[in-house]
């Protein structure tokens, strides 16, 4: 968290956060544009059931307020983990889907002794080459549209993917991690799965024959991997 106002930099405000469910905390981590009813809606079900979760909204999303300055990963991941701390939860693995998959790998760099493990969905470490200029169009195409936004911190989040590189991190996680590699994603293409799973040692990676949207396309497959997964730590 950015809680330190010696500086003058005033902190950052809390994330609006839903928890629900029983049993060992997780945390989820959504993608940009998105929230946490959004992407993970059709499996939330079947992760209350065996888990505590802990689902906050980045700012400019869900119930959270834009933020009056640019995003930043650091901040974001340590407001993702801050959320864990108002519900309890000391340590937590973390679902994350998309940009989710950024913010959740520097929360693992930044606090390791909290984050026990990464299930990264649809994931990627930075946006380069064809994927950059996807992203960028996507912007586009948003601005284009003109206020109001939807969500209200749209451009906020491409802004942040776009800026986003997580490569660095890769080599400093050391839990368990299930990459979760979509086969016919056209927005992360699915090699920046293989790049997320060659990145991290030990990391395991599984396929779904989906686009981007897994909860739309294949939200049985994706909740098995992810239960799976989640059951044998």
């Amino acid at each position: 968290m950015n809680d330190d106002t010696s500086g003058g930099t005033a902190p950052s405000a809390p994330l609006a956060t839903t928890v629900a469910g029983q049993g060992p905390a997780l945390l989820l981590a959504h993608g940009a544009t998105g929230n946490t009813a959004d992407n993970f809606g059709p499996i939330m079900g079947a992760l209350t059931a065996r888990r505590t979760v802990i689902a906050p909204d980045y700012p400019g999303s869900g119930s959270t307020p834009r933020d009056p300055h640019p995003l930043d990963l650091d901040d974001l991941a340590d407001r993702l983990v801050a959320a864990a701390d108002r519900a309890g939860a000391r340590t937590f693995p973390v679902l994350a889907f998309s940009m989710g998959t950024q913010v959740a790998i520097r929360a693992a760099a930044r606090h390791p002794e909290r984050v026990e493990a990464l299930v990264l969905s649809a994931g990627l470490a930075v946006a380069e080459g064809e994927n950059r200029r996807t992203f960028e169009a996507w912007r586009a195409e948003i601005a284009a549209a003109g206020p109001p936004f939807d969500p209200p911190g749209a451009l906020d989040h491409v802004d942040l993917l776009l800026s986003n590189d997580v490569r660095g991190d890769l080599a400093s996680i050391d839990v368990p991690v299930l990459v979760i590699k979509t086969l016919k994603d056209e927005l992360v293409l699915p090699g920046n799965s293989d790049e997320l799973a060659a990145g991290i040692r030990g990391a395991r990676i599984a396929e779904l024959s989906t686009g981007h949207l897994i909860w739309e396309e294949d939200a049985e497959g994706w909740e098995r991997l992810v239960t799976g997964f989640l059951d044998e730590l």
